[in-house]
């Protein structure tokens, strides 16, 4: 059973209107990790996550054990909803599980303006149940550039950011750090910075902290938003795909996904690699590879590229999503074929 007042290293998260914490940052700055942290340092608190992607293929779900169609729980108890029919809808099978939650976490795509999300919590009938306690924007220490691929995106979500956590600072030199600082402070003067690597900040700084002012938020409006918060009770709205789609079409990214019930050379893989044009500034996936047993978590941002391992719970194959400006999808679903084992492989 949990308390009233539920404490996690000093935060106080009293019985109020679930308090919710929106983690935005641009592809490849450290969302994810930042989450996990926050998972794995969260003691009692019963913590509910939702996670959005960007992709026809959602790769983060692959670490997480089904416990409905749309609930999932995390391997340390904690539960997560993935946003698939709508935010609003998402938000309710939270609010109507059958255990008390105390806190929201939700993580955005990459690609996602982070004012409709705030405008749902903040409108509507989720102001009344929810509080939107803050946003945190994770920036790319390194990649990050005041013209950060030209992205309109990008610099909407330091402008809506509570929190700014410059992650990876332990990748570039202290200069560019100060550097950061000074072109982030120029955006917006009264953004609270917080430096991280991994995503290791002090959860206190970050959760129950009241940063986010309903108030400053009145007039504001987003082109999804009365979609948002004019949503009633009844578990039967339409989610308005379309309108998202335009906005990304008009930023300019598009996904490409792959998938295959056969495993890759390891060493075609690696070529193509290597032949990947610079207008893919994110890739991820679940890699199966003929040379091992293991399953393999790719991850690619920018050039840095990451590959780690564990074991299959599932049977073996290969997932994989890229992110980028004009991509030719079918040369490089192509490519990705020639990189497959040409014989049938056994699944052990």
């Amino acid at each position: 059973m949990i308390s009233s007042t539920t404490n996690l290293k000093g935060v106080d998260v009293p019985q109020r209107g679930m308090p919710v914490t929106l983690i935005t940052g641009f592809l490849g700055s450290g969302k994810t990790t930042l989450l996990n942290y926050i998972l794995q340092n969260r003691q009692d608190l019963k913590v509910a996550v939702l996670v959005n992607e960007f992709g026809d293929i959602n790769i983060d779900s692959q670490l997480l054990v089904s416990v409905e169609e749309d609930m999932v729980e995390l391997s340390n108890g904690c539960i997560c909803c993935t946003i698939n029919e709508g935010l609003v809808e998402a938000v309710y099978n939270v609010l109507e599980h059958k255990d008390r939650i105390d806190y929201l976490v939700i993580e955005t795509t990459g690609l996602a303006d982070p004012l409709p999300i705030m405008l749902t919590f903040l409108r509507g009938d989720l102001r009344e149940l929810t509080r939107l306690d803050s946003v945190l924007t994770v920036v790319d220490a390194e990649a990050f550039t005041p013209e950060h691929f030209d992205s309109d995106t990008a610099l909407d979500q330091l402008i809506y950011g509570d929190v700014i956590i410059l992650n990876k600072t332990d990748l570039v030199a202290e200069a560019k750090v100060d550097e950061l600082e000074h072109y982030i402070h120029s955006v917006k003067a009264e953004a609270r910075i917080l430096q991280a690597q991994q995503g290791e900040v002090p959860l206190p700084l970050i959760l129950d902290v009241g940063l986010t002012n309903a108030a400053d938020y009145a007039d504001r409006e987003a082109s999804d938003s009365d979609h948002h918060s004019e949503h009633e009770h009844n578990h039967h709205h339409e989610h308005d795909s379309e309108d998202h789609a335009n906005h990304l079409a008009n930023d300019g990214f598009i996904s490409v996904s792959f998938q295959s019930d056969q495993p890759f050379i390891m060493e075609s893989f690696g070529e193509f690699l290597n032949e990947l044009p610079a207008t893919v500034f994110r890739a991820k996936g679940i890699l199966w590879f003929k040379e091992s047993e293991q399953r393999h978590i790719f991850q690619l941002s920018g050039k840095r590229c990451d590959l780690k391992t564990d074991d299959w719970s599932s049977l073996p194959s290969n997932q994989l999503v890229f992110i980028g400006r004009d991509l030719d999808a079918k040369q490089i679903q192509s490519q990705l074929k020639t990189c497959l084992a040409s014989e049938q492989v056994s699944v052990r």
